[in-house]
Parts: structure tokens; sequence; C-alpha cells
């Protein structure tokens, strides 16, 4: 899936999934059976998604420091990862000699209609960003496809002049509509391929599947809306 690399680790790229990786083929893995029939392959099974977050973590602490944290999860489709990721960080925390505070908040995009990325960024909810002055905050996401929904992300929390800003993706997608604008950590660099799984969805739906699956085209048409 990646190949070895000796200069200093990009922690921006991630676990690089290359274009031809076959997948594992479903029959290996348990999933729920209501979506049998809706999914091409397994992705990236959860077994691997936990140990990558685990190091995403160390990674974020030795690079951010031990300071306190204001982290901003981007709902939905980012909870479970910033979940097991803020976990991950509390642990480091309790087994270092200084207490690192860490305080969630919650902010709520759209950019996908179906399967496709909307051209505008659609801001639901989300309280207000000015809390955000002064903070070490880390940003966490589920999928940075093209980059525009977190440039401006990143330029409304910016007016407010946070102490440092931080993101972390857990997928990065390889797409020709890339803007170019890479998360300071990913877990996996993937194809350009909508994926769900792992709390991430197509119109609600597939966030209870735990493994990072490709929905096939029955799937996407079943659940259209």
């Amino acid at each position: 899936m990646a190949g070895n690399r000796e200069e200093a680790p990009d922690y921006g790229r991630g676990v690089v999934i290359m274009d031809d990786w076959p997948g594992y083929d479903l029959s290996l893995f348990t999933y729920p059976q209501h979506y049998y029939g809706d999914l091409e392959y397994v992705l990236i099974p959860h077994g691997i998604i936990v140990d990558r977050i685990e190091r995403l973590a160390k990674d974020i602490m030795k690079d951010i420091g031990y300071c306190d944290i204001m982290v901003l999860c981007v709902l939905k489709g980012g909870y479970k990862f910033c979940a097991d990721l803020v976990e991950h960080l509390k642990n480091i925390s309790r087994n270092s000699d200084r207490c690192v505070s860490m305080k969630v908040d919650f902010i709520r995009l759209k950019s996908y209609r179906n399967d496709q990325s909307m051209d505008e960024m659609q801001i639901i909810g989300g309280d207000d960003l000015s809390t955000l002055a002064g903070k070490n905050v880390l940003i966490v996401e589920d999928v940075v496809g093209t980059g525009r929904t977190m440039k401006a992300l990143l330029s409304s929390i910016e007016k407010y002049k946070p102490n440092k800003i931080k993101v972390a993706s857990l997928l990065v997608k390889r797409t020709p509509r890339s803007d170019g604008f890479r998360p300071d950590y990913a877990g996996f660099e993937i194809p350009n391929l909508f994926v769900v799984g792992y709390a991430l969805d197509y119109n609600e739906y597939f966030r209870d599947l735990n493994h990072i699956c490709v929905i096939n085209e029955h799937g996407k048409e079943k659940y259209r809306v």
C-alpha cells in the first residue's frame, strides 16, 4: 500500500494507496448485511485505520508540543476520526509528565450532493469562532478533496487570530480538481474514489460501516436523493 522512504516523514501525505491498489475482497470481512450488494471492495480495513490514527496522534503531539489544544471537529464525517484521535492524544498526555488540556468544539460543513463535490461550501451550525482567538487549534476533517472547503474554513478561522492552526485529515484524495492544499497530518492518501464507512457517508448511509469501502453504482443509485 505504501513504499518505504528514507527522508524525513511527510505528515501531509500519509500512507499512500496507489491507483492500481485492488483493495480487499468483501468476503474477508464482516460488515452490516443491509449493505450487501452496495459495495465494491474494502479499501482500508478498520484495524489499519485505528493503528494509523494512533501514529497520527504521536506525530501531532510531537509536532505541536505539550501545549493546550482546541480541537475543532468537522461534522458529520469527522466525528469518529476525531473521537479516536482525541482519545489517543489524551492517552499520550496521561503517560507524560505534563497534562495537556484538550477541548473539543464542532462545526458542520456541507460540500457534497450525492457523490459530487459542490462548488460552494455550505456551513450548517457551528459556534462562535471568535472563541478560537489566541488558541492552538487542531482542525479534524474526514476527507480533503479539492481543498476548497478547508481553505474556506481556514480563512474564516484566521480572522480571529488563533495562535496556531493545524489540520488533520483522515483521507486525502488525489483528484484533478485539487487546488494543491495539503493538511498538516494525513492518515491516508487515496485515489479519486467515493468512499464510505468509518462515519463517512453517502446521503447519511454507511456511517455504521467500520471499514472504509468503495461504494458501487448499485449502492449509489439505491441511496440517491
